[in-house]
């Protein structure tokens, strides 16, 4: 199979434009086409349907893009066993939610590199669904994500309890007038909104929808307004006054968590990994 038709196909079914995948890949749009065709001529199936909105997934194109992903890393993954030297015996494959890199995953890599210094390392930040569909297809060796994914293929650890405090760039606001002004409503998980939605019943419709953290603090320190964050991103913002405490509004708490292969290959380093935690 070549991976260059796999790499094109994902593209295309990622931008839903034959136009833009090429420009991505640095190829024209007809060679965009012709690798295309070839890979359905390869399937026997068609992959795409054009629509007026651009192009879609067939029902044979949703199937093929979670095996082309598979296919991928796997392939990715033997490359990178392949070609490691001595020096560098071992590898760690490791995603996260994008809303937990920032104050949990990162300072945890360093620490990990720190202590491993020959350890190979690749690191990616996808959603929830993405990181669960990779670890059941083995591309994963750990993930970090704030709902566990309970498989019976999968084990789960808490590693972390994450406190989300409600700050605001003006001083002395109560809750009511923190969400009843610029408020942001970040998206910190299911959890998360069900426990706003009970904690503020009476909270007028959010007007700004984020789906990061650190996004929205770079919002509302430039044009101002509020929003929930991890006590972690705040602190150095609230030390120099950009940012203060709405001190009515209750602390959220969040559990964050590591999900790994119960026989995945590395089995026992990402074990001695995850002991950074518990330190």
């Amino acid at each position: 199979m070549n991976t260059e038709l796999l790499k094109t196909f994902l593209e295309v079914a990622r931008t839903r434009h034959f136009g833009r995948a090429g420009e991505n890949l640095f190829v024209t749009q007809s060679a965009v086409s012709a690798r295309i065709r070839q890979l359905e001529e390869t399937l026997g199936v068609r992959l795409f349907k054009r629509s007026t909105h651009g192009v879609c997934l067939t029902a044979a194109g949703e199937r093929m893009a979670q095996h082309a992903e598979a296919i991928l890393g796997a392939w990715h993954r033997a490359i990178q066993d392949t070609a490691m030297d001595e020096e560098h015996s071992q590898a760690l494959t490791i995603g996260g939610m994008y809303s937990l890199w920032d104050i949990l995953v990162q300072k945890w890599v360093h620490r990990l590199h720190g202590q491993h210094p020959g350890l190979v390392l690749h690191a990616d930040a996808q959603s929830h669904e993405v990181l669960l569909r990779r670890l059941l297809d083995g591309m994963l060796d750990v993930a970090f994500m704030f709902e566990p994914a309970h498989a019976a293929k999968l084990l789960v650890k808490e590693i972390a309890t994450i406190e989300l405090i409600m700050v605001a760039t003006s001083p002395g606001l109560g809750a009511d007038e923190a969400l009843a002004g610029n408020y942001v409503m970040v998206d910190w998980g299911t959890s998360f909104a069900v426990n706003h939605a009970r904690l503020f019943p009476e909270m007028p419709p959010a007007a700004i929808h984020m789906g990061l953290g650190r996004i929205a603090r770079s919002y509302i320190l430039e044009c101002g307004g509020s929003c929930y964050l991890a006590r972690a991103m705040t602190e150095k913002y609230l030390e120099d006054g950009s940012l203060f405490r709405v001190q009515d509004a209750p602390v959220i708490e969040r559990q964050a968590y590591a999900v790994y292969p119960a026989d995945g290959e590395r089995l026992a380093l990402v074990q001695e990994a995850l002991a950074l935690f518990d330190e």
